[in-house]
């Protein structure tokens, strides 16, 4: 778990560093938290990949990617609602959009682990003999 939050706190930087990308360039805050979502995900998959999770089973990394965001989508929709609700109801989150950024990670980050975990990065058949001796 503390490596899984490592990996979000990583993800929570490109989270913002994107957001903030893509509002520079024109876009709003909801159609740039979108994109900057699917970018951290897509970055927090391959550091679950490579670090967290280095000793589950491996799928081909295409098919996992898009699992990835398939279980973790009700982490994205805590994560996203609760953004939504802080930039649309709170006029310091709306100046701020890192605050309704940081909170709606904070409040996926738990599914996410437990969906990842389970769904996405299965122990390997040989960890799990390991385990059973």
């Amino acid at each position: 778990m503390l490596r899984f939050g490592v990996v979000g706190c990583v993800g929570f930087v490109v989270d913002t560093l994107t957001l903030y990308a893509a509002l520079a360039l024109g876009a709003g805050l909801y159609a740039g938290r979108a994109l900057s979502y699917l970018v951290a995900a897509s970055g927090n998959w391959a550091l679950n990949r490579a670090w967290t999770f280095r000793t589950a089973h491996r799928e081909a990394a295409g098919r996992q990617w898009a699992l990835f965001l398939l279980v973790n989508l009700l982490g994205f929709v805590i994560n996203y609602g609760t953004y939504a609700v802080l930039v649309s109801n709170v006029p310091l989150a709306a100046a701020h959009p890192v605050l309704g950024v940081a909170a709606g990670s904070v409040a996926g980050m738990a599914s996410n682990f437990l969906l990842s975990r389970s769904y996405v990065f299965r122990p390997s058949a040989e960890n799990i003999e390991k385990i059973r001796c």
